[in-house]
């Protein structure tokens, strides 16, 4: 079964990213698309009823993990290995400075 994590904008439920055979996907949810109040997750992941692919971690996404010496903490306490990106989205992000989050999927 692949990872994945529900992405939320200003604390709402904005869509999915998971990881592929091919790399990593992301799509908004049909029900936030509608909500009149929503805005994308970033520039580069326009509002848009369509499935983003990515061979690698979404440059956004991967700019919310977290550098330094917090890296450090996230890979010991979690053992996670620094090159697993998508690993440290997720058990890093569910709490992240801006209006974006990311809470795994289990």
């Amino acid at each position: 079964m692949a990872r994945a994590g529900k992405v939320y904008v200003q604390n709402k439920y904005a869509g999915r990213i998971y990881e592929s055979d091919e790399g990593y996907v992301f799509e908004y949810d049909s029900s936030y698309i509608a909500d009149s109040s929503a805005v994308a997750v970033s520039l580069t992941l326009p509002l848009e009823n369509q499935i983003y692919k990515s061979n690698s971690l979404f440059p956004f996404f991967d700019g919310l993990i977290p550098e330094g010496w917090l890296l450090g903490v996230v890979e010991r306490n979690w053992k996670i290995d620094g090159k697993d990106r998508f690993g440290l989205l997720l058990a890093s992000c569910r709490d992240c400075i801006g209006d974006v989050y990311i809470e795994a999927e289990i």
